[in-house]
């Protein structure tokens, strides 16, 4: 059952992406549909760094590694599901990732795949935090890349926006006195947005993914894959509905940080 039949205020209406269509079937297959898989990332650094990209930063920070596909069946669907690692320049352990894909349906095989990339959050995810919207994020977007096609890439490192568990519940402190998203990780010393997509970019590139409708309501991701080599040819909105709890998040995500939410709560539209 979707998250829309469900009725508990995880989505925000119908899905306008595509035709209806089951969710539970899928091959074990890399990228079903899609692109020409994990084989690419085999190719020497330079070859699979996408257009656009410093060849010379790209290898200084080792082959990108990655498992053999297995089929995971979710309440949402079915996955052909990949672990990512994901070497970084200073040289402290590789950051694990994720990926989710599932084929298109016939009547949408011409068109760019969904994809959605994803901020690790254990509180939203994990926990069923009330505070942000992730988790209802992250069950929006496995719905419908099941039912439509493409990806979900699951991006480790990049919880509170990229600065940490530790770092986002004391951020979570100075919120509940008052202050707002951004200011409290200004009080803390620390950038209100600190996450990097070069690992999300690589992924995609291996995984033959390089031209795609990206799953997000935030513009500055679409600049950030736009500047790896990835193109997005469509923003599809991604918006799941507020709480109490977290209305005043949203409004800053909007507000200052550009995202683009329409569905706050009536009068809250800009």
């Amino acid at each position: 059952m979707s998250a829309r039949e469900r009725g508990d205020g995880t989505s925000t209406g119908a899905d306008d992406v595509g035709p209806e269509r089951g969710t539970n079937a899928v091959d074990a297959v890399p990228v079903p549909g899609y692109g020409t898989g994990p084989a690419a990332s085999t190719a020497a650094p330079e070859d699979r760094a996408g257009p656009g990209t410093d060849t010379a930063a790209a290898s200084s920070v080792g082959e990108l590694e990655h498992s053999e596909p297995v089929v995971v069946p979710t309440e949402h669907g079915t996955f052909s599901t990949i672990g990512w690692r994901v070497p970084v320049p200073s040289g402290v352990p590789a950051a694990e990732h994720l990926s989710l894909t599932a084929p298109p349906p016939p009547e949408e095989a011409h068109l760019p795949p969904l994809v959605r990339l994803h901020s690790e959050c254990l509180t939203g995810d994990v926990l069923g935090s009330w505070r942000c919207d992730c988790g209802p994020q992250l069950h929006l977007a496995m719905e419908r890349v099941a039912r439509h096609g493409g990806a979900v890439l699951y991006l480790r490192n990049h919880e509170g926006r990229g600065i940490g568990l530790i770092n986002k519940l004391r951020a979570y402190k100075l919120q509940d006195g008052g202050a707002d998203t951004v200011d409290a990780n200004t009080l803390l010393g620390l950038p209100a947005e600190a996450r990097d997509y070069t690992a999300a970019g690589r992924i995609l590139t291996a995984m033959g993914l390089t031209e795609i409708r990206l799953l997000s309501n935030n513009p500055d991701k679409v600049a950030k894959l736009e500047a790896l080599g990835i193109t997005v040819t469509q923003m599809v909105p991604h918006e799941v509905h507020a709480r109490h709890e977290n209305i005043d998040y949203l409004r800053t995500k909007r507000d200052r940080m550009h995202h683009h939410l329409t569905h706050l709560i009536p009068g809250e539209n800009s």
